[in-house]
This record gives C-alpha cells, structure tokens and sequence, in this order.
C-alpha cells in the first residue's frame, strides 16, 4: 500500500473545503428564502440596499456582478413586491435611485433571522467564538478579493502579487 504524501501546513487548500460548506449553505438558505417567495439574489440586492443605502440602478447592478438589463427584471420583481422602490433622478429622468423600502427591510431581518439558525446548523461543530472568527477572516478575504478584483482592470503588474507584505492592501 503506497503512503500518502504529507502535506505542509503552508500547503493545504481551503477551496474545496469552502466549496462544501458554501454548497451546504447555498442548499439549505435556499429552500429557506423561498417560504419567503424569494430567491437569493433578491436577498443580496435587499442586503447590498440596506447596507450601503439608495444606488443609481446601473451602480446596483455593478455591485451584484450581473448585467444592467438583467438588474431590471430582479428590480421590477421587488418593486412589485412593494420591498424596494424606484425613483427619478431630476437632473437625468431617465435614470433611477433604488431604495431599501421599510417592508423590504423587515422583510430582510425575518429572512437573516432564519439564515443565523441555517448557519448554526451548517456550522454546528464551531462555538459562538469560532463562528466569530471564521465571519472575521471571511469578511478580511472577500474585502481584499474585491479590492484586487477593482485593481485588475489597471494595466501594469498586479498588485495582489506574493510578495507583497502579508497585512496590506492590494
């Protein structure tokens, strides 16, 4: 019988396990969001609103990760559910501000209220502090992964390279 490598400490993936636990996650939040007639997409625009306040429907779209035209389709879906509402701009009518409404942000906390109980469940074999810190190197990761990702349309050498120091930003 052949031995299995040993792997360094240095050289173990975190990939396939985020996959996993992401997938566990995604399965479980989804069949919950939809006892609220929702998806999950329409949960992070709701999110995204709440947290960074009313945005300019192409921005809005920008933050998602998804196509203007499509922007407007989700957009419509929440507004008819009276979560979000659309307004005029006066300088340019035919652009439009996208607000959070307050059905939108209660709605919101009913549905991260059972999203804290799906995560407790996925992640049943972490205490409250270890929860704590897997959310604080999460949020560190995905806020340098889109500081880098903005960086990457500047021509040049890319400023998220390994020899950078371990603390700074790209």
């Amino acid at each position: 019988m052949t031995e299995l490598p040993v792997v360094s400490p240095n050289q173990q993936l975190v990939g396939p396990l985020l996959e996993q636990l992401t997938r566990r996650l995604r399965t479980e939040s989804e069949s919950e969001i939809a006892r609220f007639g929702l998806r999950a997409r329409h949960v992070i625009a709701l999110t995204l609103l709440r947290d960074f306040g009313e945005r300019q429907q192409s921005e809005l779209a920008g933050m998602l990760r998804i196509d203007p035209t499509n922007v407007v389709g989700l957009l419509n879906e929440l507004e008819d559910l009276g979560l979000i509402e659309r307004r005029r701009r006066p300088p340019d009518r035919r652009r439009h501000k996208v607000a959070l409404t307050q059905a939108g942000a209660d709605r919101l906390a009913d549905i991260e209220a059972v999203l804290i109980d799906v995560e407790r469940r996925v992640l049943t074999a972490l205490d409250d502090d270890q929860r704590t810190t897997l959310h604080e190197l999460a949020q560190r990761a995905v806020g340098e992964a889109l500081a880098c990702s903005q960086d990457d349309a500047t021509p040049g050498p890319h400023p998220c390279v390994e020899d950078q120091e371990p603390d700074s930003a790209c």
